[in-house]
């Protein structure tokens, strides 16, 4: 192992010591690495970090400028440490990724969708989304917590509900206002109805008693958001707006 290899696993490793995955990180750092070794490099330059992003070819800058920030990232905590690194720009390709402007949902429309999603086939689809896209609107939670939830994560005497991966791999307690409380009730007792033999210990179940994906739930979330004229082809509100 190189010293450079070394101090890519200490990186990663401090980090995520403090709650950063880093799925990214760890996929492409060590492949920087690995192509400064083979090229004889032991430290790493501006020059260097820039060639390595731009080695995709036939994608758009914004790609090159990903693989360049994560070499920023590494080599910041670097130079702490051996001040010949160098720290590559962060405008070398002149793209930057835009956060797409937030779609405000009116409560008529929030109703319009959840009555939509009574239309579904079968009747355990529709309970299950109506009763999930209530709960994102209610509380704020991301698809991917609440499709996560277990029975035991939804206290519904309590009125809690707790989210044992959050951001930063941090547990969190989200309280139910009583209205949420009762349509989570409601749903739950449809749901044992119509699945009496699930697949999963999951709160929200796919027709076929497993958990649901998020692919699908995005789809799901198309279809009747374009069913009742919501989503459009120059409008394109999303779930987590």
């Amino acid at each position: 192992m190189s010293a450079l290899s070394g101090q890519v696993v200490e990186y990663l490793r401090l980090r995520r010591a403090l709650g950063f995955k880093l799925k990214r990180e760890g996929r492409m750092l060590p492949q920087f690495v690995s192509w400064l070794d083979a090229a004889g490099a032991q430290t790493i330059t501006v020059e260097l970090a820039v060639a390595w992003a731009r080695l995709p070819e036939g994608v758009q800058p914004i790609e090159w400028a990903r693989r360049l920030g994560v070499v920023r990232g590494f080599a910041r905590w670097l130079h702490t440490i051996d001040p010949a690194t160098q720290i590559p720009p962060p405008d070398v390709f002149g793209a930057r990724q835009q956060r797409p402007v937030p779609y405000v949902y009116s409560a008529a429309e929030i109703s319009g969708l959840l009555q939509a999603t009574r239309t579904l086939r079968p009747p355990l689809r529709a309970a299950t989304h109506e009763a999930l896209f209530g709960l994102l609107a209610a509380t704020g939670l991301r698809v991917g917590e609440s499709i996560a939830l277990t029975r035991s994560d939804v206290d519904l005497t309590a009125g809690v509900i707790t989210i044992r991966h959050a951001k930063f791999d941090r547990p969190r307690l989200v309280p139910l206002h009583p209205s949420v409380t009762s349509a989570l009730h409601a749903y739950a007792a449809r749901r044992d109805q119509i699945c009496t033999a699930p697949k999963a210990d999951t709160f929200f179940l796919s027709t076929v008693g497993t958990a649901l994906s998020y692919s699908r739930v995005r789809q799901t979330f198309a279809q009747i958001s374009t069913a009742i004229g919501l989503r459009t082809t120059t409008r394109r509100p999303r779930i987590h707006d």
